[in-house]
């Protein structure tokens, strides 16, 4: 399968050359964007179909339709240097750290070889990863669990029910109609890793995770396989007795149904796994914050707040609810207000406002009214034009207020020493400006 690979906001040319790629494959998988969840009107929320080129916009991922695929990398500075094949394997790498720290996953990043990031794509590190760690918990036993039974049987086990006795056997006493619990391995949790691992056997090009998954599929050939839309994922448990399972659960999410992407199937369609950047950056920067801000009495919430910006006059009914990104609060007063924008901004020396956009300051001003906060802060991601990240780097205070209202950045492309540079956000507060955070 010709597979190619693009940035966001990137284009890929048509044609036969190195580099580019022919129509026929662009037009199936500028189809599958445009039925994709994300797409907009006319897909353009994936891919922009032009005339000489395919788009790339802020989702990232694989589609893959027909005999092609393509993979959307996002657009992460890694450190100069080295091939292109060498950028996109840092670029990988940074993104399934970001999947993982989204998704509250463990992920050992190191047991994926350098050649791997560079050869592989991102759906086929993913499922790597995800073989790698289910055979390492089958290897401890499938969970079991009781489940509910209703046998029609010779000899009484568990207790009768009564009603199916004397409606179904009330001419034929030699059947008992019984209810009992059994010890099972076919539970929903064992079906859903079934439905991951089937699913993912029809994804797979590369050969190495094919054999792993026709091994794993043999270990599950017991378990009820499941159609995907009628998966009972409320029916899960993970406690005490399966915890080990929680990581491999989120994964299939991932694979099966998580909010950040689209699936897509039926004949002629094609497959689609996509994360919305915007969406990806907040939960990963909250996650973080969350981790940096652990024991200092301060706590924090994701799409926390939901107050809305006006009420109607006659019913007193909400209106236009306002979802900030990460509140910080202290006790139960909002100290910090943070909305993260998965945007590239100016230096100041190129432009004094940075490139940030008059409707997201009015955002922040409607939170600066509604949640009482004394600092805002527009969190975006690192560049090497910021120069050397400082974390804040510019602050103002809205007009007639005492809030302070910051633009800052955080380099997703390096993790090393994060949740220290996320407190020094915090705590690294400009002469007479004290929330009392410490």
């Amino acid at each position: 399968m010709p597979a190619y690979t693009v940035r966001e906001w990137d284009k890929l040319a048509y044609g036969e050359g190195d580099g580019q790629i022919p129509a026929r494959h662009a037009d199936r998988l500028a189809g599958l964007a445009a039925r994709s969840a994300f797409a907009g009107r006319g897909g353009g929320g994936v891919l922009e179909h032009g005339r000489h080129a395919l788009r790339a916009r802020g989702v990232v991922g694989i589609l893959a339709a027909g005999d092609a695929s393509l993979e959307i990398l996002p657009k992460i500075d890694v450190a100069p240097g080295g091939t292109r094949d060498h950028q996109d394997a840092a670029i990988r790498k940074r993104l399934v750290h970001m999947l993982a720290v989204a998704l509250d996953l463990k992920i050992d990043l190191g047991v994926v070889t350098d050649l791997a990031w560079q050869r592989e794509t991102l759906l086929e590190i993913l499922i790597r990863i995800f073989c790698e760690k289910l055979t390492e918990a089958l290897r401890k036993g499938m969970p079991r669990r009781y489940v509910g039974r209703e046998e029609d049987l010779p000899t009484m086990r568990g207790q009768l029910d009564i009603t199916r006795q004397f409606t179904r056997h009330a001419v034929n006493p030699s059947r008992l109609a019984c209810r009992f619990d059994l010890l099972s391995e076919d539970t929903p949790l064992n079906r859903i890793m079934k439905a991951a691992v089937v699913r993912l056997l029809r994804l797979s090009r590369r050969s190495a995770n094919q054999q792993r998954l026709r091994e794993l599929a043999f270990v599950y050939a017991d378990i009820s396989e499941v159609p995907i839309a009628a998966l009972r994922w409320d029916e899960v448990v993970i406690d005490r007795t399966n915890r080990s399972w929680q990581e491999l659960f989120a994964m299939a999410r991932l694979f099966l149904q998580d909010r950040y992407q689209t699936t897509t199937g039926g004949a002629g369609q094609g497959t689609a796994m996509l994360f919305e950047m915007n969406a990806l950056f907040e939960e990963y920067v909250g996650r973080l914050i969350a981790r940096a801000l652990a024991g200092t009495g301060l706590t924090v919430s994701l799409q926390g707040g939901r107050l809305f910006c006006l009420t109607a006059q006659d019913s007193e009914r909400g209106l236009f609810q306002t979802k900030p990104d990460i509140l910080i609060r202290k006790g139960g007063m909002v100290t910090h207000v943070i909305d993260t924008k998965w945007k590239r901004i100016a230096s100041r020396i190129d432009d004094p406002k940075q490139g940030v956009s008059q409707a997201d300051v009015y955002q922040m001003m409607a939170y600066a009214q509604l949640y009482h906060a004394p600092r805002l802060t527009l969190l975006y991601p690192h560049h090497p034009g910021l120069g050397p990240e400082g974390v804040v780097h510019a602050r103002h205070r809205i007009t007639g207020h005492a809030t302070i209202l910051e633009t800052a950045s955080i380099d997703v492309s390096n993790s090393t020493n994060m949740l220290t540079r996320l407190r020094r956000l915090f705590f690294d507060l400009p002469p007479g400006m004290s929330l009392g955070l410490m």
